[in-house]
């Protein structure tokens, strides 16, 4: 009956939009009753595939025009009826018919079928191995491989709990038999997964959304996200090595159960390589994410008939698997793309995302910090139990307009509350990333949960940081993205050493309080406080080394 329902009615809007259109938006009852089941249909739709807290949200803002007489202050509303409700959203393009679902049907379809096709194919194995041997021999070797695995899987996954089913049943087990304990296995996995989403070239669904909202090419989103991504791996890099440093996990040579050489293993892994290389190559040259993403599975299906030499039965169905892989894995998130069209269009008809944006204004006192953190907290809380990608369409909606109204560039405010959609899967006490992780280490969610959270506290600090400096986007002049490396990584490296709390041996409190004080100040991008920064940290290490000398003797 739904199914019925939805060829009907999508069917009679489809033959009706040109004369809504051509009319400047003129339609009849017919289109009205379309509207009422397809507003019906993407609330059990969003229900179904994304879980009840997206359709209960959905519904609160797909109330407001109702009740808004009657609601007090700020919130007051003139008041609209169900037909025009309904027709705004069914037949306008700031409706469920917006920029999400456009996207969705476009460049996010083709990239969800671009990382099946490349699981299908055996991109999975390949990128586990040159993880694998990477970091073979290092302290922390399976950790540090868990990192470098679950980025790579990460940017193709687009799902921060989806890369933590894929990757960690086989790098959770390593860390357990290494000596790591199964919550801390978890959390590991859990960070390294939720990092995957904000790492180029292929950052997840929502930043596809995010080029289009913010009127930006994908090249340009590419860009900005680079840094962020690149410090984000490295404090989980510094956060896993310092980890087995307190716990007294030494360097193991764990043999690989794969005898081919490294060079083979390249070599045999060509098709993948050609294929990442062509997806940036062509997008760096102005193509379009979809136009690249086909010319990129084009050269990865050639390249795998080419080194296997032969086309069977088998390559086939693998590609067919692929195809009916991502067209189902878009499913989900063509949901959540028209949830949020609901929420969009309830926003632009009543006028609420001006007056959300005034109350955190008022709620500031026109402090941008304060500003910052409220929009923070919203941010996490409007993301726990939500896929990024909903998450993200609903913040660009309702939170991101009002940081532009206190004078952030759109797209550091975009990046802004992307950026924590993101990191909102490792956020207790909903975290979904946290809690599949868990569930494969055997261990306590909640444990697991909070452990992340504090194994990602570095990361917390950095979008407030690119808010004030636009280094960190690579948004600056040549010397202040420069210097915005080089301040970055010390700053999240002595975050790191404030949250383990350890250098070359465990730190006093106060000795992770002048740690994290020296993070801080390195981050936020100022010629001052990165030397007071430096020269915190400089004291810290010499004192920790005299100490550590001292206590040898």
């Amino acid at each position: 009956m739904l199914i019925g329902a939805a060829l009907v009615a999508s069917g009679w809007l489809l033959m009706r939009w040109k004369p809504i259109a051509f009319s400047g938006g003129m339609t009849i009852e017919q289109d009205y009753w379309a509207g009422i089941v397809i507003v019906a249909l993407v609330f059990e739709a969003a229900r179904r595939g994304i879980g009840l807290i997206l359709a209960m949200i959905t519904l609160v803002f797909f109330l407001y025009p109702f009740v808004s007489p009657w609601l007090p202050g700020i919130l007051n509303g003139r008041g609209y009826g169900l037909e025009r409700v309904v027709t705004f959203l069914t037949t306008d393009t700031q409706g469920i018919y917006g920029i999400p679902i456009g996207v969705a049907a476009t460049y996010i379809i083709t990239f969800t079928i671009f990382g099946s096709l490349l699981s299908r194919l055996g991109a999975g194995d390949f990128f586990f191995e040159i993880s694998f041997r990477l970091t073979r021999g290092m302290r922390a070797a399976s950790a540090k491989s868990a990192v470098l695995f679950s980025s790579l899987i990460g940017m193709v996954s687009g799902s921060a709990a989806g890369n933590v089913a894929v990757t960690g049943t086989l790098t959770i087990p390593l860390m357990k038999r290494e000596g790591y304990k199964p919550h801390q296995a978890a959390a590991v996995e859990a960070v390294a997964s939720t990092g995957g989403q904000i790492m180029p070239p292929v950052m997840g669904a929502a930043a596809f959304i995010m080029a289009e909202v913010v009127g930006v090419s994908y090249t340009e989103i590419m860009a900005t996200g680079l840094l962020p991504a690149l410090l984000f791996f490295g404090t989980a890099f510094v956060v896993v090595h310092l980890r087995a440093v307190r716990s007294g996990i030494k360097p193991v040579t764990t043999p690989t159960t794969d005898r081919r050489s490294t060079a083979r293993v390249l070599w045999d892994g060509m098709p993948f390589i050609a294929a990442f290389a062509l997806l940036l190559g062509l997008m760096l040259m102005g193509y379009s994410p979809f136009k690249a993403s086909l010319w990129a599975m084009g050269a990865m299906i050639t390249a795998t008939v080419i080194w296997n030499r032969r086309i069977d039965r088998d390559l086939l169905a693998r590609i067919a698997g692929a195809v009916t892989e991502g067209a189902s894995n878009v499913v989900t998130i063509s949901a959540a793309c028209a949830a949020a069209g609901i929420i969009a269009g309830v926003l632009g008809l009543t006028g609420l995302g001006s007056k959300i944006a005034v109350l955190i204004d008022l709620g500031s006192g026109g402090s941008l910090l304060i500003a910052l953190v409220l929009t923070m907290i919203v941010s996490i809380i409007l993301g726990m139990g939500l896929p990024t990608t909903a998450a993200y369409l609903i913040l660009a909606t309702v939170v991101a307009p009002a940081l532009v109204k206190m004078g952030v560039p759109v797209l550091t405010a975009h990046f802004f509350v992307f950026y924590f959609g993101c990191i909102s899967t490792i956020t207790p006490p909903v975290a979904l990333a946290a809690y599949v992780a868990g569930g494969i280490a055997g261990a306590d969610i909640n444990k697991s949960g909070w452990t992340a959270a504090a194994y990602a506290a570095p990361s917390f600090l950095l979008p407030f940081a690119f808010c004030f400096g636009p280094g960190l986007l690579l948004q600056g002049t040549l010397g202040q993205n420069v210097a915005a490396v080089v301040t970055g990584a010390l700053g999240v490296t002595a975050l790191a050493i404030a949250v383990i709390g350890v250098l070359h041996r465990p730190l006093s409190l106060l000795g992770r309080v002048v740690a994290a004080l020296a993070g801080v100040l390195l981050l936020f991008q100022d010629l001052l406080s990165a030397a007071i920064g430096v020269a915190l940290m400089a004291g810290l290490w010499a004192l920790t080394e005299f100490r550590a000398r001292k206590h040898a003797t």
